[in-house]
């Protein structure tokens, strides 16, 4: 799977800007068996109350365009926006 890897890391490379400029970034941890990626949210992207939207809105939508047989995006570290601990942005 190290070509489906670099095709997906192509892609995220395409948003990263956006998620710095905003303190934060992904990681890619695997690909499971059922080709959903797994991500890692990095910095600000960890805690941002948004982050849920923008895995789904931005990042998903990213790697699917650029790698259509990805069937979905996830995050182990997640946040919600109702998340007591959740920053606000720019906070």
């Amino acid at each position: 799977m190290p070509e489906l890897i670099d095709r997906i890391e192509s892609a995220l490379e395409k948003i990263r800007p956006y998620l710095e400029a905003d303190g934060g970034d992904v990681k890619v941890v695997k690909i499971d068996k059922n080709k959903n990626v797994v991500l890692e949210l990095l910095g600000n992207c960890g805690s941002c109350p948004m982050s849920t939207m923008t895995l789904k809105a931005g990042v998903e939508e990213a790697i699917k365009r650029e790698v259509p047989e990805i069937k979905g995006v996830h995050a182990v570290n997640i946040t919600s926006p109702d998340d007591p601990n959740a920053k606000l942005p720019h906070s």
